[in-house]
């Protein structure tokens, strides 16, 4: 019996790099995690490209458009979230700016937090971010 796989995108937006990094999360309004904080993302709609997926995702969730997303990583760990078989591409983006955001579609809240002091996180988002930080003194960014 062939499982069905559902494929994800996320976003890791980052800000004020040079000083006190920042992330943008937001309040998950549904179960699984309902109440708890994540990256944006969500569903990859069949007819979009990778990419296009995470920015719509991003602005449906938080109100932001990010004209540069790099693909981070794929992450694909069997119980990764509790619906079932899923696969998720994140995505990594930064902001020279500053910016309005505003929670939309299922993102109960959207806020910026510390690198440095982050809530417990839904999902696997926890490694994610993780990778990210990683990410950016692999490229100096």
């Amino acid at each position: 019996m062939r499982q069905e796989i559902a494929i994800t995108v996320d976003t890791v937006i980052l800000k004020d790099l040079l000083s006190s990094a920042r992330i943008l999360l937001i309040k998950r309004k549904n179960e699984p995690f309902k109440n708890s904080w994540a990256l944006p993302g969500g569903f990859l709609e069949e007819t979009e490209n990778l990419k296009e997926g995470a920015k719509r995702e991003l602005l449906e969730e938080t109100g932001l458009e990010v004209e540069v997303l790099n693909q981070l990583k794929t992450y694909g760990d069997l119980n990764r979230d509790p619906r079932g078989r899923t696969i998720s591409i994140a995505f990594i983006g930064k902001l020279n700016k500053e910016v309005k955001i505003k929670a939309g579609d299922d993102a109960k809240e959207a806020d910026w937090f510390s690198l440095d002091e982050l809530p417990e996180l839904a999902f696997d988002h926890s490694k994610i971010i993780e990778d990210a930080k990683k990410y950016l003194q692999d490229y100096n960014l």
